[in-house]
């Protein structure tokens, strides 16, 4: 079987987590990205239900959170696959405190430009 290339590195992770959990709920953080600085903005979850779910899907989402934003990174919210709404909503909370005192965790989701492409994040060493 081959796996045909989706639109976006989103539409691809997707898939792929998909295809090796089934049902999932992600949690996701909407952020800005600047020189030297990432700005948590807002926050959500969605249970994905199949691999149907692509990036113009995720950018209406989005559009309805009344910010401008560069950045998303997305978390699976647990190993179990979809949690309920009232863990999801409290296993967001936590994550949104864990990053407001540690952005790195970024590093730990996966994290994608406003096109829906990769990208990553380093620590700026002072000089």
């Amino acid at each position: 079987m081959i796996l045909k290339s989706q639109e976006t590195d989103f539409d691809d992770w997707v898939v792929a987590t998909y295809g090796e959990v089934g049902s999932f709920t992600m949690l996701f953080v909407l952020v800005r990205v600047g020189e030297t600085s990432v700005d948590l903005l807002r926050s959500a979850y969605l249970h994905v239900v199949g691999d149907e779910l692509r990036w113009p899907d995720m950018m209406q989402f989005f559009s309805s959170a009344g910010v401008e934003w560069s950045g998303v990174v997305f978390y699976r919210a647990g190993r179990e696959g979809l949690v309920e709404d009232r863990e999801a909503k409290a296993r967001l909370s936590s994550l949104v405190r864990k990053l407001n005192e540690d952005r790195s965790l970024i590093r730990d989701g996966e994290f994608f430009n406003a096109d829906g492409l990769r990208l990553t994040i380093e620590e700026i060493q002072p000089h």
